[in-house]
């Protein structure tokens, strides 16, 4: 196993640990993003989105191989795309939003190379 691989594992598990972070402690999840939970909603939502999305994206490479770590960086690089977009339309310049988007531009072009 070479050093990139091992990479991909650790990105893949990260996201993995990420994704049960928010499905068992949402409100983790709202100290770093800056979301609010207003009611059991809100609470459902942050699991089902930052908890079971990231946790089956996470689970993709070791359940169908190579094309799940794929999935995973192109995953990573939409969202960081859709990230770009807002901070320079909503000017959202926040260091959270700046540090996420620079993690997900690392994740993404590691996962899909």
């Amino acid at each position: 196993m070479n050093a990139m691989m091992i990479v991909k594992i650790i990105f893949a598990v990260g996201t993995i640990i990420t994704g049960l972070l928010g499905l068992i402690k949402p409100a983790a999840v709202l100290g770093f993003t800056g979301l609010n939970i207003n009611g059991p909603r809100g609470t459902s939502e942050i699991r089902a989105i930052f908890g079971g999305l990231l946790i089956g994206l996470g689970l993709a490479p070791f359940l169908v191989g190579d094309v799940g770590y794929m999935v995973l960086g192109i995953s990573y690089l939409s969202i960081a795309i859709a990230r770009g977009f807002s901070i320079l339309f909503d000017k959202s310049y926040e260091s959270s939003n700046l540090i996420s988007l620079v993690i997900e531009i690392v994740f993404g072009l590691v996962l899909v190379l």
